[in-house]
């Protein structure tokens, strides 16, 4: 179980986050929804140890994150939000830099790289630079690095960004699968189809504030016969012209 306890961040005068209250069970997809600057970024980032919250505690499995970093952070594969990372290395010296980092043995890890990179079709593209590949190939790369070392706690920042509907699809049975074996799912997501789709909770955030949490059936179930789209525009301050799918439309 992860949970947030009144966490706090804040840049000079603008607050990110204000005063968090979540908690994310084990073995669930759990789902961010929230415009863009709404604080999906900045939790993620906190609970992967990117950023220090200004107050407020993250606990995982009862340890405190703070006081317990390192021993955490081995338990989590992160994607964060912009593949654009390590553009100089080649994807298969990526993979050795986070096999490395995680006490990968040479057997398992070219195990997961045969698995992971043959499953998202990139393993002739092994010794290619990384700043040579499009952004749906970046992305592939930086999500077998996360994957890689199987960690039972996958925080994934737009996991689906860039990527073709096949891999999209093979990440999101991937996802149901980890779930299932009781590992726990945290993903960030713009569309509101995949979150009905995966989420077994989700959180919308609002301006660093937590709107809701709790599962789909049940937010739709406050408002029958309104669509996802409509309540969630409601519940962010903006409401839908029209029931129709925006076609693209994101919410960040």
């Amino acid at each position: 179980m992860i949970e947030f306890k009144g966490v706090t961040k804040q840049y000079d005068q603008k607050i990110a986050l204000d005063h968090l209250n979540l908690t994310i069970k084990t073995g669930e997809i759990f789902g961010f929804l929230g415009h863009n600057g709404a604080g999906k970024s900045t939790t993620i980032k906190s609970l992967v140890s990117v950023l220090d919250p200004t107050s407020g505690q993250i606990f995982v499995d009862g340890q405190e994150l703070s006081a317990n970093r390192l021993a955490i952070k081995q338990r989590i594969g992160y994607v964060p939000d912009s593949p654009d990372l390590f553009l100089q290395l080649s994807a298969g010296e990526y993979w050795n830099l986070i096999a490395a980092a995680y006490g990968m043995t040479t057997e398992k890890k070219e195990s997961r790289i045969q698995e992971l990179a043959g499953l998202f079709d990139i393993l002739n593209h092994r010794e290619e630079a990384i700043g040579s590949f499009s952004h749906g190939m970046r992305q592939k790369t930086i999500l077998i690095g996360a994957l890689l070392p199987d960690p039972d706690i996958w925080v994934l920042d737009e996991p689906m960004t860039g990527l073709d509907p096949q891999a999209a699809f093979d990440l999101k049975e991937m996802m149901k699968d980890h779930a299932a074996r009781g590992n726990t799912v945290i993903f960030s997501t713009h569309v509101l189809d995949t979150a009905e789709q995966l989420c077994d909770e989700l959180a919308i955030l609002k301006k660093g504030e937590l709107v809701y949490q709790g599962t789909t059936d049940n937010l739709l179930a406050q408002s029958p016969g309104e669509s996802l789209e409509s309540i969630y525009l409601k519940m962010i301050g903006r409401q839908s012209h029209s029931e129709e799918p925006l076609n693209g439309e994101t919410y960040e």
